[in-house]
């Protein structure tokens, strides 16, 4: 029989009274408490009171790929037999979900019962704030700290050059705490450490962000295996091919992903919020609750840009995710459909009766 104290070598993966009073169910039925480490083609990497051990996810494979088991997950296993089975998942606390690339528009869970979201992005490249502003959206809605990491800073020549860098970034994202690091150097590397030692991490970024160097920083070892960077545009081959984690010498785990070549947002309309908290708190002095911040009188959003206070390029980056997040969620949503239809029938009667009055005018003599 399974008793809680032989759950102690799983607290460094983060076990907690809260984890084991969700376990007590399966513990009466013998099953063992573990955390997924792996996962690869149906079967996964779990670490357990008794070990690690490999073991089938059939029973865990529902037809909602939401439900499928997935890197960070609590399971119950099989405490003997082969081969053994993950019986069940206990209930996840966040899960950093994208959207898929396919036609179908399902949602992909990266990681799950993640506490630190650290988004890499290399200083080696022109920075992409757009990009940023994606990841934290989706990090922002998993339930996760946001952390922003800016790698490969002894690439910039020059420390004021550097705080400009910081700077733009923070302006992208409120909230959320920017740091610049160097694997090379160690620059930043014991803050981060510090930053990330309470609780799960996982590691996100585009290939060439320099993800996996990090996180051997992290791990104070060479684990994951470093490409080569092309110096041209700061790309390369993806070095982590599958979702690992691992547990981290200062403390915490960390879950490091392959490179994202894609960065859907997956019914993240809180979570774009959050990213855009300044255009939100402007809203609300709109003269209309409704107002679109296109060409509204009384809009506060369009004076904050007149006024030089908001930056153009974030209202059309705001703009630009609220659209893709709404098409997304209405591919699942039918009345979400029916309304974003009659929106569009009602802007089109509109704008040709607003053309037709044109019209009239030009033609009276």
């Amino acid at each position: 029989m399974w008793h809680a104290a032989a759950a102690r070598p799983l607290t460094a993966y983060g076990w907690d009274d809260s984890l084991e009073a969700d376990f007590a169910p399966y513990a009466a039925q013998g099953l063992l408490p573990g955390r997924v480490v792996r996962v690869d083609r149906g079967q996964a990497d779990v670490v357990t009171t008794a070990g690690t051990v490999r073991a089938d996810t059939a029973f865990v494979t529902p037809h909602d790929p939401m439900r499928v088991i997935c890197t960070g997950d609590w399971a119950a296993v099989d405490s003997g037999g082969d081969p053994q089975f993950v019986r069940a998942l206990l209930p996840r606390r966040t899960a950093f979900v994208r959207s898929t690339s396919s036609s179908r528009s399902e949602g992909q869970i990266l990681a799950a019962n993640v506490d630190h979201a650290i988004i890499a992005v290399s200083l080696a490249v022109e920075l992409d704030l757009g990009r940023i502003e994606r990841f934290l959206a989706l990090a922002w809605e998993s339930g996760a700290q946001p952390l922003v990491v800016l790698t490969k800073a002894d690439l910039v020549p020059d420390a004021t050059g550097l705080s400009y860098l910081v700077e733009d970034v923070e302006t992208t994202a409120p909230g959320v705490q920017v740091l610049p690091v160097s694997s090379a150097t160690g620059e930043g590397i014991d803050v981060l450490s510090a930053v990330v030692a309470g609780g799960t991490s996982v590691l996100l970024g585009v290939s060439g962000a320099g993800k996996s160097t990090l996180a051997n920083a992290l791990l104070g070892d060479d684990v994951m295996e470093v490409q080569a960077i092309r110096d041209v545009d700061g790309k390369g081959r993806h070095t982590t091919t599958t979702r690992n984690l691992l547990v981290l010498p200062a403390g915490g785990v960390l879950i490091d992903t392959p490179g994202l070549r894609g960065v859907g947002l997956w019914d993240a309309e809180t979570g774009v919020g959050q990213v855009f908290s300044e255009i939100q708190e402007l809203a609300e002095g709109c003269r209309f609750h409704d107002c679109a911040h296109e060409a509204e009188p009384g809009c506060a959003v369009l004076g904050a840009i007149e006024e030089g206070a908001l930056p153009e390029r974030r209202l059309e980056s705001y703009r630009k995710l609220m659209r893709e997040n709404q098409r997304i969620v209405a591919k699942t949503d039918a009345r979400l459909r029916g309304e974003i239809r009659r929106d569009w029938k009602l802007k089109h009667a509109e704008g040709r009766a607003n053309m037709e009055a044109k019209r009239g005018r030009l033609r009276k003599p």
